[in-house]
Parts: structure tokens; C-alpha cells; sequence
């Protein structure tokens, strides 16, 4: 790309269908606004390449980018382009919803964006992520985007993220009423409960962790200590198991619960 740089009024610069392998040359078309470079007649295994220098030149200026079909995997480099409008990259090799947030990001004046034949469109939610995170949004692959549509996916996001914060916090008290015991593997509180079957000699002891339990753990037995066993407390506090507020043991047998010391 070469003997461009005295066309500092171009506009419009259609280069698709040819052998350019990294977009360069560009610095002085500071009024660029649409550049077409789909299609490059690349070597087998390449990628269209853009350089840093032409980006900084046409990140206040350029609107409209077509690259479509040029093995291209990332759109990082081009969040540079903090005024793109409309971006067509179908036929490319991205795989990623989490690239396509991060530029979206970046482009808060993008109205429509064209991804078509690209492996991340066949991705879980993805035109549901890429809607809830650019609010300009106007079309994707060439389907319109309602406001309806958009509202509907926000308050879904605001729901999940307040359920979540929830939960957290939920953990975050259980682990303040039982700091001693709490298991890291499950995210949950193990609570010490003594019980005396027997009502000789001194009361064994198991776990209580019936919070977010399977119901396969739900269903199995107490699991009770042998008669003059020696009982290992950590082993016990790990692998010990009860049921849940059905107990089979008699009400009688479950006494408060205490902190070991």
C-alpha cells in the first residue's frame, strides 16, 4: 500500500480482492472514512495484519471497516478505532465472546456489526451477550435489535448478578457463624453436633452439613462410630456425614452445637 499518503481528502478507500497483507501506509488520510480490505489473497495460514502507526491515524476518523474473509481471530488491535459505526468481519476465524465485549467496550458509537461464518456466532448466548454489553447496539448480522429486546436481556443480567450477590453473601454470613468449620471444597459450613446413643459414657460426635447437600447424601444413613474406636476429630469433621433436619436420630440425641477447642 504505497502512494497514498499526498490523498489526504480521500474519504472512501475500497482495496478488497487483493494481495495486501498488512494494512499500512495510511498515516496521512486522517479524513478516512470507510476502508474495504475483505478478501486478501492471503498466504495459506495467514491473517490480515494491521499496523499501529495507521491505526492511531484513523481512530478519530474512521467509520465504516469491512474485513471480512482474512483469517483475522481477534479484534483487539482495532479497539484503537474509538469511532466505528459499522464493522462487517464475516467469514473470519473468531472464536471468543469475551474479545467481541472487551471492543465493544471500546466502540460506543457502533450501531451495526456483521460477524456472520465466524465460529464464536455458534457460541451459548452469544448475540445475548454482545446486546447487553454495547447499548448502541442497532443491528447484528443483519438482524435488528429492538428495544424490547435489549430491556429484556438487561433486567435478566440485573436479576442474575443480584441472585448471585445473594448467594455471596449468604456464604460470606455462614462463614462468620461457623469460622471454624467450614469447608473450602463445597463453599459451605460444617457444624459440630454431639449426640450420646448409647447415654453411657461420653457423647460422640458428628458433621451437620446439611446445606446444599446432593440428595444421594441426603438419602444415606448416619454413618455412627463404633464402640471404643479411637476416633480421629479431623477425620470425622471431614467425612462424617448427617441428614438433614429429618434425622433418623431421636430428637433426645442432638444436643446444641459446640466449637471444638
Amino acid at each position: 500500500m504505497e502512494n497514498l499518503t499526498s490523498l489526504k481528502k480521500l474519504e472512501k478507500l475500497y482495496l478488497g480482492g487483493n494481495y495486501i497483507t498488512v494494512v499500512e501506509g495510511l498515516e496521512t488520510l486522517e479524513e478516512l472514512r470507510e476502508l474495504h480490505v475483505e478478501s486478501q489473497r492471503l498466504p495459506l495460514g495467514e491473517k490480515l495484519l494491521f499496523d499501529p502507526r495507521t491505526l492511531h491515524s484513523l481512530a478519530k476518523s474512521l467509520s465504516v471497516l469491512n474485513i471480512s474473509n482474512n483469517n483475522i481471530d481477534e479484534l483487539g488491535e482495532l479497539a484503537l478505532l474509538e469511532n466505528i459505526s459499522h464493522l462487517i468481519a464475516v467469514d473470519n476465524q473468531l472464536h471468543h465472546v469475551k474479545d467481541l465485549e472487551f471492543v465493544l467496550n471500546k466502540w460506543t458509537k457502533l450501531c451495526r456489526m456483521d460477524l456472520k461464518g465466524n465460529p464464536v456466532c455458534r457460541k451459548p448466548k452469544y448475540r445475548d451477550r454482545l446486546i447487553i454489553q454495547s447499548k448502541t447496539l442497532e443491528s447484528l448480522d443483519g438482524k435488528e435489535i429492538k428495544e424490547m429486546e435489549r430491556q429484556f436481556l438487561m433486567n435478566w443480567k440485573a436479576s442474575k448478578t443480584s441472585r448471585k450477590k445473594s448467594k455471596e453473601e449468604s456464604m460470606t454470613n455462614e462463614y462468620a457463624a461457623y469460622p471454624h468449620f467450614y469447608d473450602f471444597g463445597t463453599g459451605h459450613p460444617i457444624v459440630p453436633v454431639y449426640y450420646n446413643p448409647s447415654g453411657k459414657g461420653k457423647p460422640k460426635f458428628v458433621v451437620l452439613s446439611e446445606l446444599h447437600r446432593s440428595p444421594r447424601n441426603r438419602e444415606e444413613p448416619l454413618q455412627r462410630p463404633r464402640e471404643g474406636s479411637n476416633v480421629n476429630v479431623s477425620k470425622r469433621i471431614s467425612h462424617l456425614t448427617l441428614k438433614d433436619s429429618q434425622t433418623s436420630l431421636p430428637i433426645k440425641d442432638l444436643l446444641e452445637p459446640h466449637l471444638l477447642s
